[in-house]
């Protein structure tokens, strides 16, 4: 018998194996199943991009990079930086990864010591406090409500940092939630810290680019000179740039915390791909129209989702301006029953109840440190979208 790591053993399997699992068995069954749960753009990476990444190998353009990403690339995500956040960074100011996910773990590793602390506003990602933890750090999760649109308040910061406190990490446009820091909020958070010089910032702006009803969308490390010095940022081309399986992230910030990344990541992933990184030069210098095209189908789905979730008695959502999440309150349905008599006591127990009943695949709240509540994707065909809800609908209107 071979025993597991403690690590191994602390870390919760994924909230949505079993309801997976269970969606595919009433889909053997021959009943219809909605998944809504995707966390991926439904949209293809444009012909631009994906013609660079066929140039790249056909130019035999498939060894290995150099460790913290090409000098082109480097390039490019700093003009990137500048363009689009205002952010001065250099080349060397900048590394590359195989995804967002290798730089949040080679950003705790280098910014915590074990038993240290990162401050997480809830809800969260459902990675976020794993990938603490596996840094050797612990995790504090702050909730932040529905009542303040599920932002950090500046207040509920001050009371979370302790003399441990070395990291706070802020997702701006939220997932699960798709809210949004502007610049007024990012700044009174920043004033906090400034009581406290031990503690950084870690950002994740991996949504940036979905951000609608014209709202500015505000890098953290941009509201000042002084956010900027103690600001890690954090950011990749799966989500706006529609290349998911291309897997590639970077990271800007102070030299010596970029240097010590790039240190664990020649440890932790080796170089980044190399036909990926050539396709990403041209998402970053090449016509990027196919976004605003993107963001329109989205919004519509956002203002469709947001009315019919609305529409379902005991469902609640509010408005939010990013990602392609609705996050929303299944309190009302909470100590309800199905017409079988099934009883509901969580938002995990609609989430399962949905699939039998409904045929609608959900994540719920607890996945992301907040109950009751439930995340909704709205990254699928409109139609099939439309459809899913309807039947979610029906669903609460059954419940007695």
């Amino acid at each position: 018998m071979i025993d597991l790591a403690d690590r191994v053993t602390n870390i919760p399997p994924s909230a949505t194996i079993a309801l997976i699992r269970r969606a595919a068995e009433l889909r053997k069954e021959g009943r219809q199943v909605t998944s809504l749960i995707a966390g991926e753009p439904d949209f293809n990476t444009s012909e631009p991009i994906r013609q660079a990444g066929i140039a790249a190998i056909r130019a035999g353009d498939t060894r290995y990079s150099p460790g913290d990403g090409t000098p082109e690339l480097r390039e490019a995500i700093a003009a990137k930086l500048k363009r689009d956040n205002g952010l001065d960074y250099t080349p060397d100011e900048v590394v590359v990864a195989n995804g967002t996910k290798p730089l949040l773990h080679a950003a705790f590793l280098t910014l915590c010591n074990p038993g240290d602390e990162v401050i997480v506003p809830a809800p969260y990602w459902v990675s976020y406090p794993e990938i603490v933890r596996l840094a050797g750090a612990e995790p504090v999760s702050v909730p932040c409500g529905l009542e303040h649109g599920f932002l950090l308040q500046p207040e509920d910061l001050e009371k979370a940092i302790t003399p441990r406190t070395r990291v706070l990490l802020l997702n701006s446009p939220n997932n699960p939630t798709g809210a949004i820091y502007d610049r007024a909020q990012l700044a009174a958070l920043y004033a906090v810290l400034e009581r406290h010089p031990q503690v950084s910032v870690v950002t994740d702006e991996i949504y940036e680019h979905l951000v609608y009803d014209g709202v500015e969308y505000v890098s953290p490390a941009a509201i000042s000179d002084t956010a900027r010095a103690r600001t890690v940022v954090i950011n990749g081309f799966s989500k706006g740039y529609v290349m998911m399986g291309w897997r590639l992230g970077f990271a800007a910030g102070p030299k010596p915390v970029i240097r010590g990344m790039s240190n664990m990541l020649s440890h932790l992933a080796g170089s980044p791909n190399s036909i990926s990184q050539a396709a990403a030069i041209e998402a970053l210098n090449g016509d990027q129209g196919y976004q605003e095209t993107n963001r329109e189908v989205y919004r519509a789905r956002r203002d469709m989702t947001f009315a019919m979730v609305n529409q379902m008695p005991g469902l609640k959502a509010v408005r939010t301006s990013g990602s392609f999440f609705v996050f929303a309150s299944c309190e009302g349905v909470i100590g309800r029953r199905t017409e079988a008599g099934e009883p509901i006591g969580s938002d995990a127990d609609f989430a399962r109840l949905a699939i039998d009943h409904a045929g609608v695949l959900i994540v719920p709240g607890a996945a992301f440190g907040m109950s009751p509540f439930l995340r909704i994707s709205y990254s699928m065909d409109t139609d099939e979208l439309r459809a899913a809800l309807e039947r979610l609908r029906r669903f609460c209107n059954s419940l007695s």
